[in-house]
């Protein structure tokens, strides 16, 4: 099921599309962040802000946002969770 989950200053995009959210600070990851960069594949959610998190979705792109990994992986897990507690209900009628 698809869900818009906001990933800061009003951005959003499809939670079914994640495939990871990474921190920026390893190396390995500013690489593959410039790298996108220089091939189209970044969409900077930003807004001026520094980096606080970069997300990898299924057709390859990169996200990066200024919100922590921690709460966007939140709002993505919190939406699973409203979803799995109206699966299990409808089985109960």
């Amino acid at each position: 099921m698809n869900r818009l989950i906001n990933v800061g200053f009003g951005n959003v995009i499809n939670s079914s599309k994640i495939v990871s959210i990474i921190s920026p600070d390893a190396a390995p990851i500013k690489r593959m962040v410039q790298t996108a960069k220089d091939t189209g594949m970044a969409i900077d959610a930003t807004c001026g802000r520094r980096t606080k998190a970069v997300i990898v979705t299924d057709s390859g792109h990169l996200i990066l946002s200024s919100l922590l990994p921690d709460t966007i992986t939140s709002r993505v897990n919190q939406f699973y969770d409203e979803n799995q507690e109206l699966n299990s209900n409808k089985h109960f009628q």
